[in-house]
């Protein structure tokens, strides 16, 4: 793909530098012991244009589609759902019980989980449609 195919929407300047910062900030504060189960995490997403539509892109790997959740109301798309704390593999013992193990780091966000995105008012509500490819939710919103 060529620099001529895809154009970068204008931002304030340093809005990238203070969205990283507020980023790195919130991972520092997290961190491992101060996890808690009941707290929600924000996946992230990317918002395409095309000349027929915009397109939400949400990161949600690990994350069976069938415990993806979304809803519209009025101009505000909701992504929710829930991502398991994520198992290797060969823990995993014939029978369904994890074998034990010790966690030295943690930082996969897993839970319950929300995002939600404002919406510009030429969006055709009755044509939207979502596929789930690779841990990506392509969220496909048609223009009026």
């Amino acid at each position: 793909m060529s620099s001529d195919e895809i154009e970068t929407a204008t931002e304030q300047p340093f809005q990238n530098v203070q969205r990283q910062m507020g980023k790195l900030v919130e991972q520092m504060q997290k961190g491992y012991y101060n996890y808690r189960p009941g707290e929600t995490w924000t996946p992230l997403v990317n918002l395409y244009e095309t000349e027929g539509a915009y397109l939400v892109c949400v990161d949600l790997g690990g994350v069976d589609k069938a415990k993806i959740d979304i809803e519209l109301i009025d101009q505000r798309l909701t992504i929710k759902g829930n991502r398991a704390v994520p198992t290797p593999p060969s823990l995993e013992g014939e029978d369904g019980d994890a074998k034990k193990y010790r966690v030295h780091l943690m930082e996969i966000d897993h839970g319950l989980f929300s995002r939600e995105v404002e919406l510009p008012l030429n969006v055709e509500k009755d044509r939207i449609k979502a596929t789930h490819r690779n841990g990506m939710l392509w969220i496909e919103l048609p223009k009026k």
